[in-house]
């Protein structure tokens, strides 16, 4: 099992359509219409919201996107 397949289950149904949405938006490069924001002091880390769900991923310089973590928001969301 690979390791979103493993965070999803923690999820309901209906976050883990909106999540699995959003990575697909990821994934194909069509990032208008998500609530995008780069993370301060971080040059190369993003995150997307959907109401409570972050998704936190980072670009690489070849154009790559690595998926750091998908979480409910909490006051431990951003430190990592």
């Amino acid at each position: 099992m690979d390791k979103i397949s493993k965070v999803l289950q923690k999820f309901s149904a209906e976050e883990k359509e909106k999540i699995i949405s959003i990575l697909i938006c990821l994934k194909s490069g069509k990032m208008s219409g998500l609530d995008l924001k780069k993370l301060k002091g971080r040059p190369d880390i993003f995150r997307v919201r959907k109401g409570k769900i972050r998704i936190l991923y980072r670009k690489s310089d070849k154009g790559g996107i690595y998926i750091l973590t998908i979480e409910r928001r909490n006051e431990n969301t951003y430190n990592f």
